[in-house]
């Protein structure tokens, strides 16, 4: 061992008793504890707990992918210790310690070699020593980098294979060249027992939760293709009818209320065309924030099903338009106390779109530890009032009928084959113009229409993710993802303003605590 026996106060989160505190002694307690923090089995990761205070107790926790190339180590460890201090000061205090973890998928061993069986925590022992060679220069670019922010490494431990290994530890005197194996999850202990009074077990390893997002395949794909492709266009036409987005906005609405209901009552599956109307409509933030509802003890479990049905409907070249529903999915588990399943889901939606706004405010609200109920009673709050208008007065929107589809008779002459900008502007005191006004141009002004991904600009060539990012500031846009449907930013219940307000009392609660 390393000598690194001073103990420390970590948190088993769950949903049966909220967080039950457990102090580690050593670096055994510390691998065991691993999958009980983040929900799973991290696998190619690198995961850094702040420790605070005297007790050094546990404070914010992050996760990052261990880059292939370890030419990008140096800036990911740099990243990695901003994020973790900026997330533990947004919580409460900058860590005085960090606790590191470098977890890395064990080399399988050949058919026949042998070799200890995996409990669900990794593969063989094959390439132990090996791996922890490997990564040592990423363990101490990431001690460096903590160090630069004044924060001291408490320990650093390589995980792979159901065994650890310390980068603290100075030779074989200190430690098992070959690792020292971690405690099975089915067998009994103070870690073990902490997670069960708190009701959390381990749901696999982090790849095994990532494969049921991923969109559907052959043959399912084709005909969710078609069907995205024949709605957006769709879409667009109802934004340019009667009601412009408002009424587009109640018919999603409607849908929303009308497939939740069938969930409820077991269906796991929709048609195709009412599944691509929901996920354009998604693309829509208030519509998003309408279905963030949707988050009542009862509606939890149809509305996961829901928003997972929807992520996996996401077929190329259309899988940005999953970055609605697995948020609502993220944000669905958080509050059902499935923080494994949250983390895994956002962190694929960053990786869909990195400049997601929302998913970007509850991934660090998830990391830094604090609890979704005050956003929840946000939410809660929003659809109360909008319930009890509802009530009070009358809808003041027309909802088109169903049938979104432009009409098929040929356009009257001369006039134009779509609404004009003016004829969307039009009012029962004042209608519109059918010649779309004097000065207008012969030519019908089309609408905007969604940019799939991958279609080139035009420069000619698809924009890069930091040319996306620039005219997203530039146009004042709090999230990315979905098509250009010439939609503005609102504030709805749970967006960027309300996320970050959900912040501040608590860090003010914390501050009067202090004094």
């Amino acid at each position: 061992m390393n000598g690194n026996e001073e103990h420390l106060v970590q948190s088993v989160t769950g949903p049966l008793s909220g967080q039950v505190p457990l102090q580690l002694r050593g670096p055994a307690d510390m691998a065991e504890m691993l999958p009980y923090l983040l929900g799973f089995f991290p696998d190619d990761s690198i995961v850094a707990v702040g420790l605070q205070g005297p007790m050094l107790q546990q404070g914010g926790v992050i996760r990052l992918d261990i880059p292939t190339d370890p030419a990008d180590w140096p800036s990911v460890a740099a990243d990695t210790a901003r994020l973790l201090v900026r997330l533990s000061g947004q919580r409460d205090r900058p860590p005085e310690q960090v606790l590191l973890y470098l977890c890395r998928d064990a080399v399988a061993p050949a058919p026949g070699a042998g070799g200890e069986a995996d409990d669900g925590a990794g593969g063989g022992v094959a390439g132990g020593p090996g791996v922890l060679a490997g990564l040592r220069p990423l363990a101490e670019q990431l001690a460096q980098a903590f160090r630069a922010t004044g924060v001291l490494v408490k320990e650093s431990l390589l995980v792979s294979g159901g065994r650890w290994w310390s980068f603290l530890c100075g030779g074989e005197s200190c430690c098992d060249p070959a690792g020292v194996p971690i405690r099975s999850v089915r067998l009994p202990s103070p870690v073990a027992a902490a997670a069960a009074f708190a009701g959390v077990a381990p749901r696999g390893s982090r790849k095994a939760i990532a494969a049921g997002l991923f969109p559907v395949g052959p043959p399912e794909d084709a005909p969710a293709r078609e069907a995205i492709e024949r709605a957006g266009p769709q879409l667009v036409h109802e934004l340019s009818g009667p009601g412009g987005r408002s009424a587009t906005l109640e018919r999603t609405a409607v849908l929303l209320a009308e497939v939740l209901a069938e969930f409820g009552a077991g269906a796991r599956e929709l048609d195709r065309g009412r599944t691509a109307r929901l996920l354009v409509g998604l693309q829509d933030k208030l519509a998003r924030d309408r279905a963030a509802e949707y988050a009542e003890p009862d509606e939890l479990v149809p509305a996961q099903r829901l928003w997972r049905y929807l992520a996996r409907q996401c077929v190329p070249p259309f899988e940005h338009y999953a970055a609605p529903p697995l948020t609502l999915l993220a944000w669905t588990s958080w509050l059902a106390g499935d923080t494994a399943t949250a983390r895994v889901v956002l962190s694929r939606v960053l990786d869909l779109d990195q400049g997601y706004t929302l998913a970007q405010l509850l991934y660090e609200s998830l990391n830094g530890g604090l609890h979704p109920s005050e956003l929840h009673d946000r939410v809660r709050q929003e659809r109360r009032a909008r319930e009890r208008l509802a009530v009070r007065r009358p809808a003041d929107v027309v909802v088109p009928p169903d049938d979104p589809a432009p009409p098929a008779a040929p356009p009257a002459p001369g006039g134009p084959a779509v609404p004009t900008p003016r004829q969307h502007r039009a009012t029962p005191e004042q209608p519109a113009d059918p010649s779309g006004g004097a000065n207008q141009p012969d030519r019908p002004e089309q609408p905007r229409m969604p940019r799939q991904a991958g279609d080139p600009g035009s420069s000619g060539r698809p924009p890069s993710s930091r040319q996306s990012r620039r005219k997203a500031r530039r146009s004042g846009r709090a999230g990315g993802g979905g098509p250009a449907f010439g939609l503005p930013e609102e504030a709805g219940p749970l967006t960027v303003r309300a996320a970050r307000r959900a912040h501040r009392p608590h860090r003010a609660h914390r501050a009067r605590r202090a004094r």
